[in-house]
């Protein structure tokens, strides 16, 4: 039985997911903050499911994470999907410290263990880490300055990983999902969602997330619409970038 761990599943992309791999017959080990979640997953799947409590930025989020692989006895493929952000024009201090404990502390901790178990482990059959970063990661947005350039550094961490893993003969594909707008929690109560551009369901969005864990694919767009877009904002001279406004 093939063993995935998600961690950001409590709710939005990470719980859908989950629950289809879960319904796929893959063992699953879930984490994310809220336990009560995690286990209305469990309920529906209770042998196929283990729930760890799990804050990315708090200091034992590795260990955590090395205890739940132990718990489901061994991991195939990783998947973060943990993540936070939000509009921040006015940069309120907390705002961007706590976008950078989520996307850039707690991711690192997290990838770089998962990707010490691999290195120990996946000899004859590789591993994989996949991440959900987003297309926010193609520019920085004064909008949303830390979560703009959290993304970006989580791409180039993914590089970098990808790189140390060939050079280091580590068996592990390394998987970066890039999606734009997702109508999940983190858009519930921004009174301007209903005029995002090209705005994806939750129902859309994870059959391709989860076609591209299953292809092991380097990078996927979400969807390709997004790869236009995101072609468009990297071509942009940055002399005219800083007199757009993205007022959303």
């Amino acid at each position: 039985m093939k063993k995935i761990i998600i961690i950001g599943a409590s709710s939005g992309m990470g719980m859908r997911v989950a629950m289809d791999f879960a319904r796929m017959g893959w063992r699953v080990g879930v984490a994310a903050r809220r336990l009560d979640r995690l286990q209305e997953i469990k309920a529906q799947f209770p042998d196929r499911v283990e729930a760890m409590a799990i804050d990315v930025a708090a200091p034992d989020a590795a260990r955590r994470f090395e205890s739940l692989i132990e718990l489901i006895d061994g991991m195939d493929v990783f998947l973060y999907a943990a993540g936070t952000g939000w509009r921040n024009p006015s940069l309120d201090p907390a705002v961007e410290a706590r976008t950078i404990d989520v996307n850039v502390r707690g991711f690192t901790a997290i990838v770089t263990s998962a990707c010490r178990y691999f290195a120990r482990t996946a000899n004859r059959t590789p591993g994989q880490i996949a991440v959900i970063t987003s297309v926010a990661g193609a520019r920085g947005l004064g909008i949303s300055p830390a979560y703009s350039a959290s993304k970006r550094y989580q791409w180039n961490y993914l590089d970098a990983i990808d790189q140390l893993a060939h050079a280091s003969r580590i068996n592990v594909d390394i998987t970066d999902i890039r999606p734009g707008f997702v109508d999940t929690a983190l858009l519930a109560d921004d009174p301007r969602k209903d005029s995002l551009p090209m705005l994806m369901s939750i129902d859309y969005v994870a059959p391709l997330i989860e076609k591209a864990v299953l292809r092991r694919r380097r990078v996927a767009y979400i969807d390709s619409r997004w790869a236009v877009m995101t072609a468009l904002m990297r071509a942009v001279p940055a002399s005219l970038w800083r007199r757009l406004s993205f007022d959303l």
